[in-house]
């Protein structure tokens, strides 16, 4: 028997309602992809019909997306961010110095549906830096896993509360 575990997103209700309204208009033009097909299969021979092709990946891209939003929004935690950071959590914004670099970077923990429309990179929770990070207090180092089977050691400088 297996087990799967359901992966929690954390959403603020803004990207959520921009999520589910994406959702929405991808269902609404359902019809609309249906009706391109039917109209280039007229056109005959299906094996050099480009048109007809086209319409039938852009209804499998459309098909894959409305999927995933259907995940995500089932999936999702809704709320809004910590109005104050002690800590590393899914919602705030981290600060990081990686080891042997004096540059920063600033982070989103969180999904990268959030903090794409605020131009912020984003790190998953569920990420080999992510999960590190959880739980981390400013000034903390904390050790992760690399591809290669390095590791790779990160200071969190800052955390901030998303402010979206």
């Amino acid at each position: 028997m297996t087990v799967t575990e359901t992966q929690v997103t954390w959403l603020t209700q803004d990207a959520f309602d921009r999520l589910k309204t994406e959702l929405d208009d991808l269902i609404a033009n359902r019809p609309v992809i249906a009706a391109e097909i039917n109209a280039r299969r007229e056109e005959g021979d299906l094996k050099e019909n480009g048109g007809y092709h086209a319409a039938r990946e852009e209804q499998g891209q459309q098909e894959a997306r409305i999927r995933q939003l259907q995940e995500l929004l089932r999936t999702a935690q809704v709320g809004t961010s910590p109005s104050s950071a002690d800590q590393a959590a899914p919602g705030t914004v981290l600060t990081v110095k990686y080891e042997d670099d004096e540059d920063t970077e600033k982070m989103l923990l969180g999904s990268r549906e959030e903090g794409s429309a605020n131009g912020l990179q984003v790190i998953s929770p569920n990420s080999p830096l992510g999960a590190a990070l959880i739980g981390a207090k400013k000034g903390e180092e904390r050790s992760y896993s690399l591809p290669d089977g390095g590791s790779m050691k990160v200071t969190l400088v800052a955390i901030e509360p998303f402010t979206g």
